[in-house]
């Protein structure tokens, strides 16, 4: 599975959340409103999640396993930082 493009939404300069993001792969499917969010010592992706009837949120999409996690995690935080740059 291939990352094919990342899309960014509403890039932000305050607060703890720095984006939202879009993600294809292979160019067939699409994850939308990934959070890029700004932690104690590192920039990490918050899944999207929806809030469940007891007030807990349960993520919608996940990866199975850290290999995609840091595949996808390394990919958006490069593009995010080149897009700053531009």
């Amino acid at each position: 599975m291939q990352i094919t493009d990342v899309k960014f939404r509403h890039l932000q300069d305050e607060g703890k959340l720095k984006a939202l993001v879009s993600v294809t792969f292979d160019g067939v499917f699409a994850v939308h409103d990934i959070k890029l969010i700004d932690g104690h010592d590192r920039l990490f992706l918050a899944m999207p999640s929806r809030r469940m009837p007891d007030g807990k949120y349960r993520d919608i999409v996940h990866p199975i396993g850290s290999e995609l996690r840091d595949l996808l995690e390394d990919r958006v935080i490069t593009e995010y930082n080149n897009t700053l740059k531009q």
